[in-house]
């Protein structure tokens, strides 16, 4: 496995161009089940989650072909890719696929909606948490659909068509949300969704739907109205800067110091954690351009934080600020709220010489003088990136393992970083 070199102490100075986001790009590749035209998506960041859920795709019958690369433009350049599903050829989605990402359980939606059945594979335990897709199964049963569990898979049949209704989920969805707009756009009558999630990557599937001729209005609110009808059809779609991203290379530069544009990215989609920034003593400016984020010479000031749903401080980047606290001058408390056992980084930051005491959902931080360098080992996606933090501001060197966990989520990072002066390469496997 390929792993990540990291020499620390250097200062961010310069541009980092700002990918599409994963979390908004998988909804609307999934969404383009729901059609026999063609959906256009552009700004698809190369990552390994999408890359993984065009092969589910493909196995569901949709043709994909990506637009070659224009002249000039490097890796950090989104993709155009065309997803057409003429016809569903396999209303199957497989454990061995749905296991490997659990977004690709969403496939369930259209295929209900579509064919009027789905069989597809519950997607299983996860690092951070179980994660259950009950709300999302409520969802659809309200709808109509009928839903049996059957060797580890949800059977899911709608002989009549799906119809609408009032779902009221219990607690904000992310998930539940995504399969009820995209189920609910081809069902019968009129559906209202009460305590919707109103992140910025439900909003993104909702343009989309729309564009695609779905009647959907509220999308961004807790309540959302959506009114069905027969069939949709393509359409092209941008897809919007990763919110998350923005914010982890947010927090790397305040952790080390500089000045960087964080070209592309949209404050309004992240204010929350650039509000805990300014806190810290960060200095944060929109822009025509994107956000420009710097400090120099401030000390890193301890900020207590929660997190909480959209528009509150987001689970995406707990991991990521608790680096940035390792080295506040004092003490800051950090609760999760949104999933158990996300903490798994905590010990891996120790290995920096962080001081960081569990506490229950939260972790009581004790900001040090200095970290430095140790090999480490990523456990998931965002804990990684938090190493990648620590690692930017540590004396000396840090070996990051398991690099296969950022690549699922952050498009051409080392060369970002290099080209704002971090000393940061990959080491191919073997190498």
């Amino acid at each position: 496995m390929d792993r990540i070199r990291i020499v620390g102490g250097a200062k961010l100075n310069g541009t980092i161009p700002i990918s599409g986001a994963k979390n908004a790009a998988l909804p609307l590749m999934i969404a383009s089940l729901l059609t026999d035209r063609t959906v256009t998506l552009e700004n698809l960041p190369r990552l390994a989650d999408v890359s993984l859920l065009v092969r589910i795709l493909s196995n569901q019958g949709a043709d994909y072909s990506i637009d070659g690369r224009r002249q000039g433009e490097g890796r950090e350049a989104g993709q155009t890719v065309h997803m057409t599903a003429r016809e569903i050829v396999d209303t199957t989605a497989p454990y061995e696929l749905v296991s490997r990402m659990r977004a690709s359980f969403w496939v369930i939606a259209p295929l209900l909606a579509r064919c009027g059945e789905a069989r597809v594979s519950l997607p299983g335990g996860c690092a951070i948490g179980t994660r259950p897709v009950d709300l999302l199964l409520m969802a659809l049963e309200k709808l109509g659909g009928q839903i049996e569990i059957e060797g580890g898979y949800a059977v899911a049949k709608a002989p009549k068509g799906l119809r609408g209704a009032e779902i009221t989920f219990p607690k904000v969805t992310v998930g539940g949300t995504h399969v009820a707009l995209m189920a609910a756009a081809l069902a019968q009558g009129t559906t209202v969704l009460h305590n919707a999630a109103r992140e910025p990557e439900v909003i993104d599937l909702a343009e989309l739907l729309n564009k695609m001729g779905a009647k959907i209005t509220g999308a961004g609110q807790s309540t959302v109205e959506i009114t069905g009808v027969a069939r949709l059809n393509g359409a092209k779609h941008r897809v919007l800067p990763d919110r998350i991203e923005a914010g982890t290379y947010a927090m790397a530069v305040a952790m080390t110091g500089g000045d960087v544009l964080l070209e592309g990215a949209q404050a309004h989609d992240f204010q929350a954690a650039l509000d805990v920034l300014v806190q810290s003593g960060a200095h944060v400016e929109s822009t025509n351009e994107g956000v420009r984020v710097s400090r120099n010479g401030g000390p890193i000031l301890p900020v207590d934080v929660e997190t909480a749903p959209f528009p509150a401080f987001p689970t995406d980047l707990q991991a990521q600020f608790m680096a940035l606290m390792t080295r506040a001058n004092g003490v800051s408390r950090i609760t999760e709220t949104i999933f158990e056992n996300r903490f798994m980084h905590v010990q891996e930051l120790a290995r920096f010489g962080a001081r960081i005491k569990l506490d229950g959902d939260s972790a009581v931080v004790e900001g040090v003088p200095v970290l430095k360098g140790a090999p480490v080992m990523a456990t998931d996606l965002r804990a990684s990136a938090s190493l990648v933090i620590a690692a930017l501001a540590a004396e000396g060197e840090t070996m990051i393992q398991r690099v296969y966990h950022l690549d699922r989520g952050f498009e051409a990072l080392e060369r970002k970083l290099s080209l704002c002066g971090a000393e940061v390469e990959r080491i191919s496997a073997g190498g």
